[in-house]
């Protein structure tokens, strides 16, 4: 996180520096007057640090994605532990059928405790919905 910050604090450095650079009114050079300033293409100098900062924020975001390319979430297929079903009971109470390599479990889940009820095996019929 602190490297993300470091490059937002880089990048309103350089905003700041570029915009006060493009106003010839308010840059002092020394030993000269204002009539015997240099000419200098403020515009010039502002697309390129403009170019160079975008070119920094692109080589950041691609070393970001790079980096976590890693990352990707495995699909629900690949999971071996899935949560099959979930029903309330009431006050934060729940029942859960939970599956791990093709077993499955009713779990009981209340506020400050989780506990295994029982293994649930295929061989029981499900229950016919009402309709």
């Amino acid at each position: 996180m602190s490297r993300v910050r470091a490059t937002l604090a880089a990048f309103a450095l350089l905003c700041a520096t570029g915009a006060f650079a493009a106003d010839d009114d308010k840059v002092i050079y020394p030993g000269t007057s204002r009539a015997e300033a240099p000419a200098q293409a403020a515009t010039g100098s502002v697309n390129t640090i403009t170019l160079v900062l975008g070119l920094a924020l692109a080589g950041v975001g691609g070393w970001l994605v790079w980096r976590n390319r890693r990352g990707v979430p495995v699909g629900r297929e690949a999971r071996l532990l899935n949560v099959e079903e979930t029903r309330s009971l009431g006050n934060r109470q729940y029942l859960v059928v939970a599956s791990y390599e093709d077993r499955k479990f009713l779990i009981g889940v209340c506020p400050g405790r989780i506990d295994m009820l029982s293994p649930l095996t295929d061989d029981v019929a499900p229950a016919k919905p009402r309709a």
